[in-house]
């Protein structure tokens, strides 16, 4: 008996889902949040005016923010449906004014950053995604010979979905069957944003033959969007992103004065790290995927190529291996079950996620962060708010009750949301 209600609900379910994301949207295409300093998102704070025009049913999103609290030490969840910002509510540190550094969230933007960049700078990239990097055109000198020449065939858009056969974490995927293999790499930290550890990382397969999780990957797209626009990524995307989109104070946690090697004498990087650390406010964030939400359409102005953008939400050819595109995750296959095949994230160490979900008009920011991300430190950006203490002691929630908090939070908003 309880199996069968068990496939009752899971039956229910998919129908909800099914008439959600075919529901008409009950909202104006043409809405685009202000900057914050000027008005920002338009919000709904009655909890029955919310469930009448957004469809959300904020006691569900209660549970959801109870629970992410056993995930990370500090964060916030924030919700946007139909262009209304319906939910926001931060611990600890979690604030709209701070500016942990999101981890590898920072590969999103990187890859965004590279799609307007192919359509800026097509002349000087013609074979766009297809183009094989690791020539003196695209890379230093220096790198040259190449230490394997296997790279010769590395494609940017394996790069940006992580199949180039770049040495990385476990597992290893290969056509979706999920491996363990020897001496991977630890390409998690910040050493492996920079040029030289990127540049020199070894294959463990041909390129395109498997996939990993390699922080050097992404790097390597940060360095190209520098070689072709003969600016840093960071002032690349003020110009081209962030600015149009109205954030207020951002940056990249640069400052890493234990950094061997990529560093200048005030222990700053040389070079905006590719494969993470960016610094955001939680409510830009949301910009930033109410972006991608659009199509990267934002007002009249189409910032990212729209193919682009769909590609980041869906299985790409470069990857056939892994649900991973163009440093998203994607649900195409149904991989994260009571969730909309067309939802797409992007995670980052410390319990960060930005969440896409077209189907249902709906995007999402699970802030978290550890007490080192918050430091000040590194980014040297002012601290505009007061931490009150109340999570100096926390300690994680039971594995057993957490367990993937980055599908499980994505499941309980998913199911706050009904027909209108």
């Amino acid at each position: 008996m309880p199996l069968k209600n068990h496939s009752v609900a899971r039956y229910a379910a998919a129908a909800l889902l099914l008439a959600l994301s075919q529901a008409a949207p009950a909202y104006s295409e043409d809405y685009y949040p202000a900057p914050d300093a000027q008005g920002g998102w338009r919000t709904l704070t009655d909890s029955a005016k919310i469930r009448n025009k957004t469809g959300v049913d904020t006691a569900k999103l209660d549970q959801a923010f109870e629970y992410i609290q056993q995930t990370s030490q500090h964060g916030g969840l924030l919700v946007v449906r139909h262009g209304y910002l319906v939910y926001e509510r931060y611990f600890g540190r979690g604030n709209r004014e701070a500016l942990p550094e999101l981890a590898s969230c920072g590969k999103a933007f990187t890859s965004v950053a590279v799609g307007i960049m192919l359509k800026e700078k097509a002349g000087l990239i013609p074979n766009g995604l297809d183009e094989k990097i690791f020539t003196p055109k695209y890379m230093p000198a220096d790198i040259f010979p190449l230490d394997d020449p296997r790279k010769a065939e590395i494609s940017l858009g394996q790069v940006l979905s992580m199949s180039g056969g770049i040495r990385g974490t476990n597992p290893v995927y290969v056509n979706g069957v999920k491996q363990t293999w020897q001496n991977p790499t630890e390409d998690n930290g910040p050493y492996s944003t920079t040029d030289a550890f990127a540049t020199h990382q070894s294959l463990w397969c041909a390129p395109g033959e498997c996939y990993s999780y390699t922080t050097s990957s992404s790097h390597l797209g940060a360095m190209i969007v520098r070689r072709l626009t003969g600016m840093e990524m960071e002032d690349y995307m003020r110009l081209r992103l962030t600015g149009p989109l109205g954030f207020g104070t951002w940056g990249y946690a640069m400052y890493r004065p234990k950094l061997k090697g990529g560093i200048d004498a005030e222990g700053r990087m040389l070079h905006t790290p590719g494969g993470g650390s960016i610094a955001v406010r939680s409510t830009d964030v949301l910009r930033f995927a109410y972006l991608m939400l659009h199509q990267g359409k934002w007002g009249k102005q189409q910032i990212v190529p729209a193919d682009f953008v769909k590609m980041c939400g869906r299985m790409v050819k470069y990857n056939p291996h892994y649900n991973h595109s163009f440093n998203f995750n994607v649900n195409e296959q149904g991989q994260v079950a009571d969730v909309p095949r067309d939802a797409y994230w992007k995670g980052g160490s410390g319990g960060y996620a930005i969440y896409v979900v077209p189907s249902l008009d709906m995007v999402i920011y699970k802030m978290g962060g550890t007490e080192g991300q918050y430091d000040p430190k590194l980014t040297r950006l002012p601290v505009k708010y007061t931490y009150d203490g109340s999570r100096d002691n926390w300690t994680p929630g039971d594995p057993k009750v957490v367990g993937d908090s980055t599908g499980k939070t994505l499941r309980m908003v998913v199911a706050a949301v009904s027909p209108i």
